[in-house]
């Protein structure tokens, strides 16, 4: 995990693809059909990635894909409605709430495998896998806690379902890195 994070998208095509992200919001809140992604390279390339949505600055919402299954236009659109609609930890989000929603966009770069002493909260995001369980962390999330490693790798293994030190009994590690593109306050 040498190195800074590789552009995936330029700024225009970031902020077109957040565009697109909140287009899908909209439509689902509203019960219309996804809206149309661009068959432009970089939307078409397989990519991870995560939807997150806010409510006057509290989380609402956020649904991700961290491994590459589909084209990245496709996993953003997919997210963003799932975000406002499907997210378990919350209730669906509403006509009226859209004025005060804001989504942030975070493309991920492929998930490797790593040591627990590789991950540097704030850049790293976090994956930790046992057997079917699963627990998926964004680098901001870390930040935004005052977590410090350990603690983020303790978060990562509760969310999945294992016992907080797991990371340290067999669970495996792996991080990414996101590129960040969010809507300005509303």
């Amino acid at each position: 995990m040498d190195g800074g994070v590789t552009r995936m998208l330029s700024p225009d095509e970031g902020l077109a693809l957040l565009t697109i992200a909140r287009a899908a919001v909209d439509a689902r809140v509203h019960r219309r059909a996804d809206p149309p992604v661009p068959a432009c390279p970089p939307f078409l390339h397989r990519a991870g990635a995560f939807v997150t949505l806010r409510h006057n600055g509290a989380l609402r919402g956020c649904v991700g894909q961290p491994e590459p299954r589909q084209p990245l236009g496709a996993v953003v659109v997919h997210c963003a409605g799932a975000a406002a609609l499907e997210d378990p930890r919350f209730t669906p989000v509403q006509r009226d709430e859209l004025a005060a929603i804001r989504v942030e966009l975070s493309v991920l770069t492929p998930v490797v495998r790593t040591a627990p002493d590789a991950i540097e909260v704030g850049r790293h995001g976090i994956l930790v896998v046992q057997g079917w369980r699963r627990g998926v962390l964004l680098p901001q999330v870390a930040v935004e806690a005052g977590w410090d490693r350990e603690t983020f790798l303790e978060a990562a293994c509760r969310k999945a379902g294992l016992a907080p030190d797991a990371w340290r009994a067999g669970a495996d590690v792996f991080a990414f890195e996101t590129e960040i593109f969010s809507e300005s306050v509303r």
